[in-house]
């Protein structure tokens, strides 16, 4: 049964009038537009936090998690013969600072970083390529992929949880040991992120905060925000440009992210952000949002939490 709602207070009116007039009113209607807690002040990126954070791993946990997975790939490898040690994890970028997971939740917000690199993300990051995956046999495919080389798929017996694949014969064989259906691959998989039939999709928080996201940008106080920052590019000399996602390609700086053209661009752009309190605005409604979501869901994320946990022992157990 969902409980009451709890209403916040309206944030005192520090910003644009025109932009937060849509709080009144629909805010406390089911369904309707909710009303927002306090609005900061153009904040850093670094500094935002939203409910759904707590239901999502930060870029080391989820290095971790990738290298658990490898590890339970090669331990089902290990098991036919096959010595496999996977492909190696990147290292977390950042060199060791505070990871800023928003950085670019609104488009490109910090002005140091526009007025050094644009556009340009990779910036500063080196040309760290993908490494590629190691060469397997024909038979240590088999046991990888749980089908022969060359093999179309579609027919081959999968299971979307460690339980069911328990109940399903893959038909294949190895070393005279049955090849577990979908092979190691996803068996390592399924281990670590789908042990149970009861086991919460990993991707469902991701589709909660996309959700939330999605709502906010058809808010009425984010689309009047977004007119006042578009209105602002106009004046600077960048008209037709709508939102900050299209910025790039309006202004045809896609081969260029980082040239002095970009630059400009960049420079103006969050200006006008801070303008017209972009990041504060649309952090302020979107964490609304993502309260009524985690509100509405609090079952399926209380499980989905007990879940993440028990993945996170698993991998201290693998140490």
């Amino acid at each position: 049964m969902r409980t009451a709602r709890r209403l916040r207070l309206l944030a005192p009116a520090v910003l644009l009038a025109t932009v937060l007039a849509g709080c009144s009113g629909a805010g406390g209607a089911e369904g309707g537009e909710p009303q927002l807690g306090p609005v900061e002040s153009n904040p850093a990126t670094a500094a935002l936090s939203f409910p759904m954070d707590a239901y999502t791993d930060t870029e080391a946990e989820r290095i971790r998690m990738g290298q658990v997975q490898q590890m339970l790939v090669s331990r089902c490898m290990a098991r036919y013969g096959f010595t496999y040690e996977g492909v190696k994890a990147a290292a977390p970028s950042g060199g060791g600072a505070a990871e800023d997971r928003h950085r670019y939740l609104f488009g490109l917000a910090d002005p140091v970083y526009a007025a050094a690199h644009g556009y340009d993300k990779s910036a500063g990051e080196g040309t760290q390529g993908k490494p590629p995956a190691p060469q397997l046999s024909d038979s240590a495919y088999v046991v990888m992929n749980g089908e022969q080389p060359g093999a179309q798929g579609g027919g081959i017996p999968d299971a979307n949880t460690e339980e069911e694949a328990a109940q399903l014969d893959s038909g294949l064989t190895a070393g005279g040991q049955k090849v577990p259906a979908g092979g190691c691959a996803r068996e390592g998989y399924r281990k670590l992120y789908a042990p149970t039939k009861d086991s919460v999709d990993l991707l469902f928080t991701f589709g909660l905060a996309s959700e939330a996201h999605e709502r906010s940008r058809q808010d009425s106080r984010v689309v009047g925000m977004l007119k006042n920052w578009a209105a602002c590019m106009d004046k600077s000399g960048y008209g037709g440009v709508a939102t900050p996602y299209e910025v790039i390609e309006k202004l045809g700086l896609q081969d260029d992210k980082g040239g002095a053209k970009a630059v400009t661009a960049a420079q103006a752009d969050v200006a006008c952000k801070r303008e017209v309190n972009l990041v504060g605005i649309w952090a302020a409604v979107e964490k609304a949002y993502q309260e009524r979501l985690v509100e509405e869901h609090a079952e399926t994320l209380a499980l989905y939490e007990k879940q993440r946990d028990a993945r996170f022992k698993l991998a201290a157990s693998l140490v």
